[in-house]
């Protein structure tokens, strides 16, 4: 008797809309994104298109009154179909997030050596307090940090403090949802550095949601770039800003502050994401889309993949109108 395969992702999100209470149309509308074992994922697009609410999906903290479709495995278990049982093992050690403020999520009561070791107390660890030395020690924190309250340490300290605590329970999927946001640009830089370090030694698949598409980029493997509750492109990090496929992705690119270009003019995204409560037939993006025909407002395009290229796919109808340039975008 032959022995079932492992899941070849650790994250696996499939055909996944999510609608809320008031909205005409999904806050979610089919999507599709998986995450490998020692993989860096980044998951990009404005404030708004549904990064963090896709992030979430992966433990279930939905908003109130959501109603689900589709598929979201972690490891091959179905996240929005398991009990509460298996849930909370998944929160305690299949998966982990790294939120965007670490001084929201703890207790500024309680110290952080509590903060740490509470989550695996839970599951009868007896060696709670050595795991906890151990990862900050990976974190380049010392044990002293155990005893201090979070408001004796600096931001860059406590997001440090938070990536260890989502490491505690060894998990296969660590989601960070903009960890660098509310650092400064310097412990920006050894935050993310430390998050390539880590995944690279305990091969943990990282889901990396961020705005910045730099940092995007640098780190990831594979990118999916997010509008409007759909992904709109994603495909291999070097090709897909190289020889962007769809107009929101040269559109976002084009407006990325560059050094050759000081001084001058940024270019902006004009108009607005579509309203969630006005019900949506053709593609999001067409009202901005500087490429859009009567085509784009009556049908939703599905994802196409460019030439020689199977793996990078846009849900573009005139993707073959872009050459990889975002000159006239």
């Amino acid at each position: 008797m032959s022995t079932p395969s492992a899941p070849s992702h650790v994250l696996d999100i499939q055909g996944l809309r999510i609608t809320l209470p008031g909205t005409a149309r999904p806050v979610l509308d089919g999507v599709d994104l998986t995450v490998a074992a020692g993989e860096t994922v980044a998951l990009v697009g404005e404030s708004g298109s549904g990064k963090t609410l896709t992030s979430r999906s992966a433990l279930r903290l939905l908003p109130p009154g959501a109603v689900t479709e589709g598929a979201v495995r972690v490891h091959g278990d179905d996240v929005l179909t398991m009990d509460a049982a298996r849930l909370r093992a998944l929160r305690t050690g299949t998966a982990a997030m790294v939120f965007q403020d670490p001084r929201a999520a703890l207790n500024p009561l309680r110290r952080i050596g509590d903060f740490l070791t509470e989550g695996v107390r839970t599951t009868h660890r007896a060696d709670a307090t050595a795991r906890a030395t151990e990862l900050l020690d990976a974190v380049g924190l010392d044990a002293t940090v155990l005893r201090k309250y979070p408001g004796q340490v600096s931001g860059g300290m406590l997001q440090r403090v938070m990536i260890a605590a989502a490491l505690m329970g060894d998990p296969a999927l660590l989601l960070a949802d903009e960890p660098t946001t509310a650092l400064d640009v310097t412990t920006q830089a050894e935050v993310v550095a430390l998050l390539v370090r880590l995944r690279e030694r305990f091969g943990t698949g990282l889901l990396f949601v961020t705005h910045d598409l730099d940092l995007a980029a640098a780190i990831s493997d594979r990118v999916y770039v997010m509008y409007a509750g759909r992904i709109a492109e994603h495909g291999p990090a070097e090709a897909l800003f190289a020889r962007p496929r769809h107009p929101y992705t040269a559109a976002l690119l084009a407006s990325t502050p560059r050094l050759e270009t000081a001084g001058a003019r940024l270019k902006a995204i004009d108009g607005q994401p579509p309203d969630l409560r006005t019900p949506l037939n053709g593609c999001a993006f067409a009202a901005r889309c500087p490429l859009a025909t009567e085509a784009c407002d009556q049908e939703a395009p599905a994802p196409r993949s460019a030439p020689g290229a199977p793996d990078h796919l846009a849900a573009c109808h005139h993707s073959d109108r872009l050459e990889g340039s975002t000159a006239d975008v």
